[in-house]
This record gives structure tokens, sequence and C-alpha cells, in this order.
């Protein structure tokens, strides 16, 4: 009974080799953290990125179906005519206050060829282009993200103002169609968020 008791004393770990396999995984976990936080800072960017994208390629597409014209330029009343087809359809004519509304509404309403918004689709096809975006998108930086899009005036050189501060959303250019992100603080590898 003695040889069967010391057989299995035998198979136990000691405690320097516990504190050895403790002190290897505290050495990985040291190395693997540091890679783990800089991974949702790129991921922060990539959708940065990601909505930058699509926020340009919604604003081109507008103004390609709007014969030059760029979403954000108030557009003329509504006639009767467009007025009657929105409303035969179930919906009513949006008529924002103007800049940033109006950037919001041509983005996210459906429009005819003047840029004049419908709160539906028409089955004439009066209001039949858009919506280009479900919803502004967020910034993707910020916490809670920011879709607020900020309308800029141009500087003395024509040049938009750089953003004055890190808060985030969207800063909007209706004389270019340049946007880009309402934030002075730097990116990951150094580069200004707003020349992203």
């Amino acid at each position: 009974m003695t040889t069967t008791f010391r057989h299995y004393a035998a198979k136990g770990f000691t405690l320097i080799e516990l504190l050895i396999v403790v002190i290897i995984i505290a050495i990985l976990a040291a190395i693997a953290i540091p890679q783990f936080s800089n991974t949702s800072g790129d991921a922060q960017e990539s959708a940065l990125q990601a909505n930058l994208g699509t926020m340009r390629s919604a604003i081109e597409l507008y103004r390609v179906q709007h014969r030059n014209a760029l979403p954000g330029v108030a557009v003329a009343a509504a006639t009767a005519e467009e007025t009657a087809a929105c409303t035969g359809a179930g919906g009513a004519i949006v008529v924002p206050a103007a800049g940033a509304e109006t950037f919001t509404s041509h983005m996210t309403g459906f429009t005819n060829a003047n840029g004049t918004v419908c709160s539906v689709a028409t089955p004439n096809g009066i209001f039949s282009m858009g919506p280009y975006l479900r919803a502004i998108p967020g910034d993707g930086i910020t916490t809670p993200a920011n879709s607020t899009v900020v309308m800029v005036a141009a500087a003395g050189n024509g040049a938009a103002p750089a953003p004055a501060a890190a808060t985030g959303g969207w800063q909007y250019d209706p004389r270019n169609g340049n946007i880009r992100v309402n934030s002075n603080a730097n990116g990951r590898r150094g580069v200004p968020l707003f020349q992203y």
C-alpha cells in the first residue's frame, strides 16, 4: 500500500514548476494585451474610413443624378405638380430649415431631378431618386458615434477651415461636395483625422 501512495505523490507539480508556468503566462499576456488595444483603435479608424467612403459615394451619385447639383444646396419651392404627385402617393413635401438639414433630407429622402424632397417614392417616377443613405452614418471614432453634419463656409483662401475641436461628426462643404471628419485629433498613425 505504501508503494501506491508514493507513486501518486511523485506525479504532482512542485511549487517552482507552478511559479514558472504562471510567470510564462504573465509574460505572454503582457505581450498580447497591447496588441488587442491597438486592434480596437485600428477598427475604429477602419469604420471611419468606410463611412467616409460611403458618404462620398452617395454625394457623387446625388450629383450625377441631379445635373451636377450637390446635396445641401437649397432648391426652389415645389411646383403644384410635384406637390400633387407627392401627396397623391401618401407623402408630403419635405421642406428642411437650411444647411445641414437640407443635406440630410437630400441624402435620406426621395428626390426629383430638381432636388425637391418627398417623404415617399411616387409611382409616377417624379420622386424616384434616392434615398442615397438610410441615415447619416456615425463617424466611428467618438463614443457614441457622432453623425452630426456641420456645413462649413469658405475661409479667406476659399478652403474649408480645419475643425476647431475633436468633436467628431462630419464637415460638409456644399460648394464642392467635400466631406470630412469634424475633428482636429490625430489618427493612430499621426495623420489628422480631418485629412482622411
